[in-house]
């Protein structure tokens, strides 16, 4: 016994004291980071989460496929928000053109999921119209899927903690924070015409 806890203590001195968890960083090895994201971004992806949140909750495949699509601009507005610089060439009359249309041109890494939500913009516009079928159930629920993975990317790709998800009253994690099954990056996903 007295061996090992003689050995023990060799080994502590060895490797010096354990960094502090409440104390000074001095004995921690800094990492450099890019800057975090602007406060026009984090507030813009805070109101996708709680869009996101809220399709859960919604009854009609109309009102949860739109509010969830809602989710996916704004999240796509964010990346938009942190990476977006204003155009140096003044233009004339240009048109203007979608956050779906811009995001591949910022964010090349997203442009699949760019067409998957430009895509789905027409049923959007549709199922806010109440135009009744515009969404069915599946197509809610696939898009919710969609979008809380969308959200979860672009918050790893602006540099910002994954929000883990909040356990229901019931225990279980909330449906928008289910990792899909058989999806990858929207490249398999079926796509309407815009």
């Amino acid at each position: 016994m007295a061996n090992s806890s003689a050995a023990a203590a060799r080994r502590h001195r060895a490797t010096g004291p354990a960094p502090s968890l409440t104390g000074p960083a001095s004995d921690v090895h800094p990492v450099p980071r890019r800057a975090p994201a602007p406060p026009a971004a984090l507030g813009l992806l805070a109101q996708a989460r709680e869009g996101l949140e809220e399709a859960t909750a919604l009854r009609t495949p109309n009102e949860r496929y739109a509010t969830a699509h809602l989710a996916a601009l704004r999240t796509a507005a964010a990346v938009l928000a942190a990476r977006g610089r204003p155009d140096p060439a003044p233009r004339r009359r240009a048109r203007i053109r979608s956050a779906w249309e811009v995001l591949p041109e910022i964010a090349p890494e997203l442009a699949e999921w760019s067409a998957l939500f430009a895509a789905g913009a027409a049923r959007r516009a549709r199922a806010e119209a109440g135009i009744r079928g515009a969404a069915g159930q599946r197509d809610a629920d696939d898009l919710i899927r969609d979008v809380g993975m969308f959200i979860r990317l672009v918050e790893r790709l602006l540099l910002l903690q994954p929000v883990l998800p909040r356990p229901a009253p019931g225990g279980a994690a909330t449906a928008g924070a289910v990792e899909p099954r058989g999806r990858s990056g929207g490249g398999g996903n079926r796509v309407e015409g815009a």
